[in-house]
């Protein structure tokens, strides 16, 4: 255990150093500041076009009313949560293939490996600084988003709020832990550096871009903004009616869907910070009946990249990479 914690204490003290990697961190940072401002400016216009109708009504002497903008103040993360599940497991591919392959390019994997060390210790720290790295940046993200909310945003928060802040950090943390991890048990895996970072990118590529957006693309909701079912004034009731008669197409939709971790860790996160309409403003048992089986994909995903990390981290194969 000691050996782990100071192999962990190098790679947090290596990370620190990295400028390249601090300015990663510090853009990721930006990006999420940047979409509160976009949707608190959008919640803004909304509210002036709200009083221009007003104004325009009392001018005309009418006495009907419309209901004023409802200001939910999670739902302004929506820009942010999808800056997090892209570009923010794209850091942390390049984060955990970098762990592996700075060793090999400073000529230290050799030197390491000559010293006793338990069979898991080395990757073991590594594993640790991930999780350490990845567990403290997504905490100070979720401060910064909630000083934007109070700040820029004027949202006022209560405490479910920041219960679901908790939570919504957690999937974050768990989801880009588990890329980080992904990637570093390709680059112990793949002889050659570029062919493992390309592998890398791709698997990030199908699984983050390619099957979200097949399953978008068959969802017919979404090929309206605002949703074809709103567009027509169908309500909920008839629009249940109707998908009724496509369950095995929706089934399909469903499934392809569900082979990607990147749409498990955005459902779970926008049903607890209210962006899915059903789950704003429930409680949390309703969100965790509803999102438990996607919490618990999330939650298998992370064992299995830790199962992997580990077992394509021993020496036999580290070195067997650079032979």
């Amino acid at each position: 255990m000691t050996e782990i914690l100071t192999l962990a204490r190098k790679e947090i003290t290596d990370l620190r150093r990295n400028r390249f990697m601090v300015v990663l961190f510090a853009f990721l940072a930006v990006a999420v500041v940047l979409s509160v401002i976009v949707a608190s400016a959008d919640f803004r216009l909304k509210i002036a076009d709200y009083q221009h109708y007003v104004d325009a009504l009392k001018a005309a002497g009418s006495s009907a009313t419309a209901p004023e903008p409802s200001l939910f103040p999670l739902q302004m993360l929506r820009g942010g949560i999808e800056y997090l599940e892209i570009i923010g497991s794209l850091f942390a591919v390049v984060l955990g293939y970098s762990m592996i392959t700075k060793e090999k390019g400073r000529g230290t994997l050799a030197l390491l490996f000559s010293r006793p060390l338990g069979r898991y210790a080395f990757i073991g720290g590594k594993i640790l600084a991930v999780v350490l790295l990845w567990v403290s940046t997504v905490a100070a993200l979720f401060l910064v988003i909630t000083a934007s909310l109070l700040v820029i945003g004027n949202a006022p928060l209560h405490g479910g709020d920041y219960v679901h802040l908790f939570f919504a950090a957690a999937h974050t943390a768990v989801y880009l832990i588990m890329w980080s991890l992904l990637a570093m048990s390709l680059a112990s895996l793949i002889r050659r550096t570029g062919t493992g970072l390309v592998l890398a990118l791709v698997l990030w590529l199908v699984v983050v871009l390619i099957i979200p957006q097949i399953g978008d693309t068959m969802d017919p909701d979404n090929q309206i903004p605002g949703g074809l079912f709103a567009s027509l004034q169908v309500d909920k009731s008839h629009e249940q009616a109707v998908m009724a008669h496509f369950t095995g197409y929706e089934t399909t939709r469903d499934l392809i869907e569900q082979t990607s971790v990147t749409k498990q860790y955005e459902r779970a996160t926008f049903a607890y910070l209210g962006i899915k309409n059903e789950y704003n403003q429930q409680p949390l048992s309703f969100i965790w009946a509803g999102t438990f089986n996607n919490t618990l994909w999330l939650l298998a995903a992370l064992a299995a990249s830790v199962s992997t990390a580990m077992l394509s981290g021993t020496k036999k194969i580290i070195l067997r990479k650079v032979s």
